[in-house]
């Protein structure tokens, strides 16, 4: 995912709180996973184990919940798979993908008036 380029001032933060939802099997992957999120800089990670998820806080100029997943996956974790945690996942990582192109982009004016005034 593309971040924007830093400018000389410091951007404000957007602060994300998600939950990273874990298959039922293999068991005992909520421990593991936040053992190895936790090593992550600009992370703070909260083990949910009756949950089966781990609580994330990040800046998304830091991090995206679709890059924390897919380090995940790389990793030999299995996320949730159900219907509905397939499509807030994919929600979540098309609010933030927006997030950041905005982010990006340049003011312009509504209307062409505008910038000839």
């Amino acid at each position: 995912m593309k971040r924007p380029l830093a400018s000389p001032h410091k951007p404000a933060p957007i602060r994300k709180e998600r939950n990273i939802q874990f298959a039922k099997f293999p068991p005992g992957q909520v421990p593991e996973a936040s053992d190895y999120l936790v090593k992550l800089e600009h992370l703070e990670v909260e083990p949910r184990s009756e949950r089966r998820a781990v609580g994330v806080a990040y800046d998304l100029h830091e991090h995206s919940l679709q890059e924390l997943e897919g380090s995940l996956e790389d990793q030999g974790y299995h996320l949730d798979n159900t219907l509905m945690s397939k499509m807030m996942r994919a929600l979540i990582y098309y609010i933030e993908e927006t997030q950041l192109h905005n982010l990006d982009a340049r003011d312009r004016p509504l209307k062409r008036s505008q910038s000839e005034a």
